[in-house]
């Protein structure tokens, strides 16, 4: 008697391409296995441009990809009535719930500043213990205090610095290595005084290694940017016909001179693995003291799921949703499953919805892809677009997008 066949992780399912190569379906393979742990700490998507993207109401009720949770609590700056955050990563949805129930139960902002902006801090250990641990479900205090696959446990982590763990981190502190290898300071461009000197440190200290034959190579290998949570069909997505090498330089050009470090945490996060130790440093809206009343106070009102958007959002009642933030997801996705998942978008909007989403290269990707049906129901805000591509601070996608349901 033959045993029924297992089916594959829902990750595994997302990422593999049907009808690929061998070759692409083991890099594909190897992806899903690289992001079913810990990815962000930090998710690197600008939450003030989704914001004034979205333009969140009080009525709003919003679905999104969790990712590493900062931004769904970054919302709650805009007061929405709630926030379904879904994501098929169980790490994503354990740091989510651990974020949510640290906010509303730690005694005050400086604790909760201590656990998840310093994040380095044994203290953080024992406020975990007493205050949050008590106030979370079975699976998520089980993950939180197991072990990863260092055998390190995974609360361990705000004691010892949670940005440097996890892929992105691990990648991050990859390029750190290698800057010391070629002995560049990253941290220089954080002490510039003005833009005009961040740029003149960047073509001075950064800008070079990019022309290095080994970086060149390097960047050109698909599985080098697992780091970055880009899987391989978006790699090809990214590089376009131009070098990898390249395109990286340009995304670390924006990243590194088209903003001050004073008020761009994604810098900080990028050239000191973590963010600044004085209260005037670079924070995510979460983290802020002037938004804590309003974080603590609306926690309650988001609720993460371990789910697949389209599947969540089937079970969903027709026009019971009007704000929708994709993060890049659909840059995994076949035209079968883009058309899907709008299907569910269509049918869940009420009038005047607003969808965001990034993508990889710099054209939205649904002219062409997306059931002209659909798309047909659609106003793309091309210029406001390419506006919040241009002011999100992250740097690091092509394309800021943004739809509006007709009608």
């Amino acid at each position: 008697m033959h045993s029924p066949k297992r089916r594959a992780h829902p990750l595994t399912r997302s990422v593999v391409r049907k009808g690929a190569g061998v070759a692409n379906k083991l890099l594909d393979h190897a992806f899903a296995a690289a992001f079913r742990g810990l990815v962000y700490a930090q998710i690197w998507e600008d939450p003030d441009v989704d914001m004034e993207a979205l333009q969140i109401r009080p009525d709003s009720r919003m679905v999104a990809i969790a990712s590493g949770g900062c931004n769904v609590l970054s919302y709650l700056v805009a007061d929405p009535a709630a926030i379904t955050a879904v994501d098929l990563n169980t790490a994503h949805v354990a740091l989510g719930k651990l974020k949510i129930a640290s906010a509303q139960h730690l005694p005050g902002y400086e604790a909760f500043r201590r656990f998840f902006a310093d994040a380095d801090e044994a203290s953080n250990i024992t406020a975990y213990r007493d205050h949050v641990a008590p106030h979370l479900d079975e699976t998520t205090r089980r993950y939180w205090e197991g072990r990863d696959l260092m055998f390190r446990r995974r609360i361990g982590g705000f004691r010892k610095g949670i940005y440097k763990r996890g892929l992105l981190g691990g990648f991050i502190g990859i390029a750190h290595l290698m800057a010391k290898i070629y002995r560049i300071d990253l941290k220089a461009i954080l002490a510039a005084e003005a833009l005009e000197e961040q740029r003149q440190i960047f073509e001075r200290e950064l800008a070079p290694v990019f022309d290095k034959k080994f970086v060149r190579w390097l960047t050109n290998q698909p599985a080098s940017l697992f780091g970055l949570g880009i899987p391989p069909a978006q790699f090809e997505a990214l590089a376009g016909d131009q070098r990898m090498a390249e395109v990286l330089r340009r995304r670390l050009e924006k990243l590194a001179c088209d903003f001050s470090v004073d008020d761009n945490y994604f810098a900080w996060q990028a050239f000191s693995r973590g963010y600044g130790k004085s209260a005037a440093s670079a924070l995510p809206p979460y983290l802020q003291e002037a938004n804590w009343d309003a974080v603590r106070s609306r926690a309650g009102r988001i609720d993460v799921r371990h789910a697949n958007l389209t599947e969540h959002l089937r079970t969903l009642p027709a026009a019971s949703l009007d704000r929708y933030a994709l993060l890049d997801a659909q840059d995994w996705m076949t035209d079968a499953q883009l058309d899907d998942l709008w299907r569910e978008i269509v049918r869940t909007a009420r009038p005047g919805s607003r969808v965001l989403f990034r993508t990889a290269a710099e054209p939205s990707l649904l002219p062409g892809r997306l059931d002209d049906a659909l798309l047909a129901r659609w106003t793309y805000h091309a210029e406001p677009s390419l506006d919040f591509t241009r002011r999100d601070r992250s740097a690091i996608y092509g394309g800021v997008h943004l739809y509006e349901l007709k009608g």
